[in-house]
């Protein structure tokens, strides 16, 4: 009778059934359903809606990308062993892109417009005309275009809303790797 009040009693960051759902074909599941509808809903936001990506969007794309595809490999592979520290290790490196990603966008975003710099050409352009390497340490000296806002959701612009994905992405990636306890 005593284990039966102390297991409902347990906070939900204590019950173990919680843990033992994510582990780990169902986490990674979720991460990659997830990635994958913040991807379709970028694409619903340009080719529908008109919104066109800035460079750092695609760059933040490129992380959802690298996430889902970690998750993907995670959940076909059905890791349980040291392989599940592989497809998380690739999940954990989008999602610090991303973060890093959206934390430069949000901080443009957040410039005076006497500071903020001015326009360059697309991601597309300089990746024709220059090596990956330079064409993404462009996109990360930002352009006018990144630090406008063209869309908000409850006040939040949209790499706002991705640097919060990415965040909840990597929480339950960590989750999904604990060990179920029985």
């Amino acid at each position: 009778m005593l284990q039966r009040v102390d297991k409902r009693c347990m906070h939900a960051w204590q019950n173990t059934r919680m843990i033992k759902t994510l582990y780990p074909r169902k986490g990674y599941a979720l991460v990659f359903a997830v990635s994958g509808a913040l991807l379709a809903y970028a694409g619903y936001a340009q080719f529908v809606q008109g919104f066109e990506p800035c460079p750092l969007c695609i760059l933040q794309r490129f992380a959802f990308i690298l996430i889902a595809l970690g998750a993907l490999g995670g959940l076909i592979h059905a890791a349980r062993n040291a392989w599940r520290w592989f497809w998380a290790a690739i999940i954990f490196g989008g999602g610090l892109w991303g973060v890093l990603t959206a934390g430069r966008h949000l901080w443009l975003q957040s410039l005076p417009p006497d500071q903020v710099p001015d326009c360059g050409p697309g991601f597309g352009f300089m990746v024709e005309f220059f090596s990956l390497a330079e064409a993404v340490r462009e996109a990360f000296t930002g352009s006018g275009e990144c630090a406008e806002v063209d869309w908000a959701f409850l006040g939040i612009s949209m790499p706002g809303w991705t640097l919060f994905w990415y965040v909840v992405l990597m929480i339950i990636t960590a989750v999904t790797l604990r060990r179920p306890l029985t």
